[in-house]
C-alpha cells in the first residue's frame, strides 16, 4: 500500500508532523513501512507558458516553441507530440541539473537554437503520467510564470510504502491509514463535504433499484453526465501513477482514485449502452446460490458485487451517461462464493472485497461527486438510489481490568475508550463494563483480545514495560508422563548399547517359576491360554532365558536382550521391572576380533547395564538368588537403595537350557534413578595419575578400602578404581590389588608435592583404619 504525504494531508492535518515521525508511528501501530522516498523538483525548473508552436523546418518530429518564463521568452526545440500553444509547462532553464544527471545547456537542434527544455514528469523524477511533456494545471496551486516548481508542495512529495497483513483490509486506502494515524496522533479526521446544487435533475429520472432478496451486500447508485472532454487533473494523475492504479479510460481512473483514497468499492456503467433508447433503467439485485449478489438489467447480468463486471455496460472514453455503483459485501460471503464456485473469476476488486472494503458508501459517493462538481464539462444528478443491509453490529463487552490483564499494563479506562473511538469503534459505558460495537470495516475483530491488540497498537508496544512470563496454569506433567519419558529413555539407551527389546506375555509357566524358587501366586487364572502360560509372572527372567535358548538354537552366537514389563508378587500386586540379558560372545565373529570374539563376563555386562541406567554399586546379597551363580551375583545399589540384582545364570540352569555363558539383571523400574543431566564445568588443566599396589587380606572386600578412601574427601581426587589383582604363594593368605588414582585441579596444574601429600594421606588412613599398606 503506497501513500504520499500530500494525499494523506487530504484526510489528516500532518503539516506540523515530520515524515520521519509519520514513518516511525506507522511502524509502531503495526503498519510496517517497507520503503520511503523523497521526491524533490531540482532548482531552475520553472513554470512556463507556451506562446506559440511551429514545426521544425528540418524535422518532422521536432517543434519550435516560444515559452514565456516571466522575465524572458525562450526559444525551445521540443520533440513531444503533445506540446501545444496555450499550455503551462515545466521548463528547465539553462544550468538546471535534472535527477537523471542531465545538465541543461544552450544547444542547436537541426540548426535551430534551443535555450532550455520542456520537461516530462519522469525527467523531473516524478512518476510517468504520459508519453509526452507534463502539462501543468491549477491542481498544483496558482500557476505563476517563472516560479520554481520546487515551491509547490503538490509536486514535492514524500512517498511511503507500507506492508499490510491480510486482515487489515481497512487500511487498503488513504482514509483507512489516516484513521489509524488520527488515533496515534490524536488528530481529527477531515470530513468529506459535498453539497448538492439546486436545480439538478434527480437520479430517479434515469435509474431505479429493486430487490426481493435479503442480501449481505449494500449498494448505492449515483449518476452524472459528460458534456465535453473528461480529463483528470495533474495531481491526481501523478498520485495514480505512483500507486500504480491509473486506467486507460479516464472515468475508470477517477473511480480507481476514489476507491484508493476512500476504500469504497466503485464500478461504473454506461447508461447509454444499457438503455439505448434513453428509457429509465431498472437494476435488479439478486442473491446468488453462494450468497453473493448479482446486478441484472432485463435478465442480463451486468456484474457480481465485489467480484467481477462483464463488458456489456462497461464505460469507455466516449461514454456520456455514467451510473456509479458503490457497494459493500461481507468478505466472508466473497470468500465462500469464490471457493465454492471456481468459475467465478474475479477482477481487481476481489482483492479488496475479500479483505474487507469500506462499508460507508456515502463516503465514496460524496468524495467522487465533490471532484466531479468542480469539472465544467460534467452535469450531476441529485440524490441516490440505494439498498442497504440491516445487520446488527457485534458487541464485545469487557472490563478495563480484564483488558489490562491481557495487555500486562494498566491503560486508563478513558484513554482506552478514546483510542477505540478514534479508530472508529462505537463505545458505550455501563458501570464497570465497556461495550464496544464492532464496525463493519473491522470484520477481523472478534473478542476482547483483538480489542486489546488495537489499544496496544496505538499506545505503542515500546511504551509497555516488559514483564517476566508468569505461568498461571497448573503443571500438567504427572507420574504417567514421567513414567513414559523414563521408559523411552531406557529403550533408546538400551538399543544404543546393543540390546534388542523383547515383549512377552504377562503370564508364565508355573513349573518353571517354582524351579527358579519363586512362590506360587495366590490369584489364579480361571481360563489360561495354555498350560505353559497359566500364572502371572513374578519375574521377566524366565521368559528371557527361553528367548535366549531359542536364539542360541537358531545359531546366534551373541544374544543381548532387554524388556520393560509388568510383574506380579504372590498377592498379584503388579509393578514394572526392567531386565537385561547378555549371552555368548561379546560380538559376532569378524575380522576385527580375528574370528575369535571374547565371551561375555561380569564386568562387561555390568558396564553395559550401567550405560543404560546410570552409575550403580554392587554389593554381596544377604540372601543368595537360587537361579544365579553363587560366586557371580550381586545386588544393584543406587542412591543407597537396592534396586535389583545382577549376576551369571547358575551353571546347572545354563547346562539344562544348553546356554553358553549367560548374565542377567532385573531391576525395579520405579526405584531407578532418573535425574536430569546437569552440565558441570570441567578443568582446562591436565590430570595426573598414580598407581598404588596394596597388600590386602584375601577375606577383605574392596568395598571397605573404597569407603575408607572416600571418607577422606580429598579435594583434587577425581576418581580411583582397581586396575589389577594379583596373588601367588609368596603372598600366602593376602592379595595384591593395584588402584589407579586420578588427580586434577580446576584452577592450576598440580605439582608433585600436591600429589605426594594426597598419596601419603591415603596410605596413612589405610594403615590406621584397615592395617594395610603398599606392597
Amino acid at each position: 500500500m503506497i501513500i504520499t504525504r500530500g494525499w494523506l494531508q487530504e484526510w489528516l492535518d500532518v503539516s506540523k508532523i515530520s515524515s520521519e515521525k509519520i514513518t516511525q508511528t506507522l511502524n509502531s501501530i503495526g503498519l510496517e513501512v517497507d520503503s520511503y522516498e523523497e521526491v524533490r523538483i531540482p532548482e531552475k525548473v520553472v513554470i512556463g507558458y507556451v506562446k506559440s508552436k511551429r514545426k521544425h523546418e528540418d524535422s518532422d518530429k521536432l517543434s519550435v516553441c516560444e515559452v514565456d518564463v516571466a522575465n524572458e521568452v525562450l526559444q525551445i526545440v521540443c520533440g513531444a507530440k503533445n506540446v501545444e500553444a496555450g499550455q503551462y509547462v515545466a521548463v528547465s532553464l539553462v544550468g538546471a541539473k535534472l535527477p537523471n544527471g542531465l545538465v541543461i545547456k544552450p544547444a542547436k537542434l537541426r540548426g535551430v537554437q534551443s535555450n532550455g527544455m520542456i520537461c516530462s514528469s519522469t525527467e523531473l523524477g516524478l512518476a510517468k503520467i504520459n508519453e509526452g511533456i507534463m502539462v501543468l494545471d491549477s491542481s498544483i496551486g496558482d500557476l505563476v510564470l517563472g516560479r520554481e516548481l520546487k515551491e509547490y508542495p503538490a509536486l514535492n512529495d514524500d512517498i511511503i510504502e507500507i506492508e499490510l497483513t491480510p486482515n487489515r483490509g481497512d487500511c487498503l486506502s488513504i482514509y483507512g491509514v489516516a484513521r489509524d494515524l488520527s488515533a496515534a496522533f490524536d488528530l481529527p479526521i477531515k470530513e468529506v463535504v459535498y453539497s448538492e446544487q439546486d436545480g439538478l435533475l434527480g437520479i430517479g429520472r434515469v435509474l431505479s433499484v429493486r430487490s426481493n432478496d435479503i442480501t449481505d451486500s449494500s449498494f448505492q447508485y449515483r449518476a452524472f453526465g459528460i458534456k465535453g472532454n473528461f480529463k483528470i487533473d495533474l495531481v491526481k494523475s501523478l498520485r495514480m501513477s505512483v500507486a500504480g492504479i491509473a486506467k486507460e479510460c479516464p472515468i475508470d481512473s477517477l473511480l480507481s482514485y476514489t476507491t484508493y483514497s476512500t476504500g469504497v468499492l466503485l464500478r461504473a456503467y454506461d447508461g447509454d449502452k444499457i438503455s439505448k433508447d434513453g428509457a429509465k433503467i431498472t437494476f435488479d439485485i439478486h442473491k446468488e446460490k453462494h450468497g453473493n449478489c448479482a446486478i441484472y438489467y432485463d435478465k442480463e447480468c451486468l456484474s457480481l458485487a465485489g467480484i467481477s463486471q462483464n463488458d456489456l455496460a462497461r464505460v469507455c472514453k466516449s461514454s456520456k451517461t455514467i451510473i456509479i455503483e458503490a457497494s459493500y459485501t461481507d468478505p466472508k460471503v466473497i470468500a465462500v462464493a469464490t471457493n465454492e464456485d471456481k468459475s467465478l473469476k474475479g477482477d481487481e476488486q476481489i482483492y479488496r472485497s475479500s479483505r474487507g472494503s469500506e462499508p460507508n458508501l456515502s463516503l465514496g459517493g460524496d468524495y467522487i461527486f465533490n471532484i466531479l462538481s468542480k469539472m465544467s464539462d460534467v452535469s450531476l444528478y441529485s440524490g441516490s438510489q440505494q439498498l442497504l443491509i440491516n445487520k446488527e453490529a457485534k458487541i464485545v463487552s469487557f472490563s478495563i481490568d480484564e483488558m489490562n490483564a491481557i495487555i500486562g499494563h494498566d491503560v486508563p479506562r478513558n484513554d482506552a475508550v478514546k483510542i477505540l473511538k478514534k479508530l472508529g469503534f462505537d463505545v458505550s459505558l455501563e458501570q464497570e463494563l465497556i461495550n464496544v460495537k464492532i464496525p463493519a470495516f473491522r470484520h477481523d475483530i472478534e473478542n476482547v483480545y483483538d480489542i486489546a491488540e488495537e489499544v496496544v497498537r496505538i499506545v505503542g508496544i515500546d511504551n509497555i514495560p516488559s514483564k517476566p512470563l508468569v505461568f498461571s496454569e497448573k503443571n500438567r506433567l504427572n507420574e504417567s508422563f514421567y513414567n513414559y519419558k523414563n521408559r523411552r529413555v531406557i529403550r533408546i539407551k538400551a538399543a544404543g548399547s546393543g540390546f534388542f527389546e523383547c515383549v512377552h506375555y504377562v503370564f508364565d509357566n508355573e513349573a518353571d517359576l517354582l524351579n527358579l524358587g519363586f512362590k506360587k501366586c495366590k490369584v489364579s487364572i480361571l481360563n489360561p491360554i495354555n498350560s505353559e502360560l497359566s500364572v502371572f509372572r513374578p519375574t521377566l527372567i524366565n521368559h528371557f532365558l527361553h528367548s535366549c535358548e531359542r536364539n542360541i538354537k537358531n545359531s546366534r552366537k551373541s544374544v543381548k536382550l532387554f524388556e520393560i514389563g509388568t510383574v506380579f508378587d504372590e498377592n498379584a500386586n503388579e509393578s514394572d521391572n526392567v531386565a537385561f540379558l547378555a549371552s555368548g560372545f561379546i560380538n559376532d565373529a569378524s575380522l576385527l576380533n580375528g574370528a575369535k570374539p571374547k565371551e561375555v563376563d561380569f564386568i562387561y555386562f555390568a558396564s553395559k547395564v550401567q550405560a543404560v541406567i546410570g552409575k550403580f554399586k554392587c554389593e554381596i546379597p544377604k540372601e543368595k538368588i537360587p537361579y544365579l551363580s553363587e560366586f557371580e551375583q550381586a545386588n544393584v545399589v543406587q542412591n543407597g537403595k537396592v534396586v535389583g540384582y545382577i549376576g551369571r545364570v547358575d551353571l546347572g540352569l545354563e547346562a539344562k537350557l544348553d546356554l553358553p555363558k549367560t548374565y542377567v539383571c532385573e531391576l525395579k523400574f520405579k526405584e531407578l534413578k532418573f535425574d536430569d543431566i546437569v552440565a558441570k564445568s570441567y578443568s582446562k588443566f591436565p590430570s595426573i595419575s598414580r598407581d598404588l599396589s596394596l597388600i590386602v587380606p584375601q577375606d577383605m572386600r574392596y568395598e571397605k578400602v573404597r569407603e575408607c578412601i572416600s571418607l577422606l574427601d580429598i579435594k583434587n581426587l577425581k576418581s580411583f578404581s582397581v586396575v589389577d589383582i594379583y596373588t601367588d604363594k609368596s603372598l600366602e593368605n593376602h592379595s595384591s590389588i593395584t588402584i589407579k588414582f586420578t588427580f586434577q585441579d580446576m584452577e592450576k596444574t598440580l605439582e608433585d608435592a600436591d600429589i605426594t601429600g594426597a598419596i601419603e594421606l591415603i596410605l596413612k588412613e589405610l594403615k590406621e583404619k584397615l592395617n594395610i599398606g603398599i606392597r
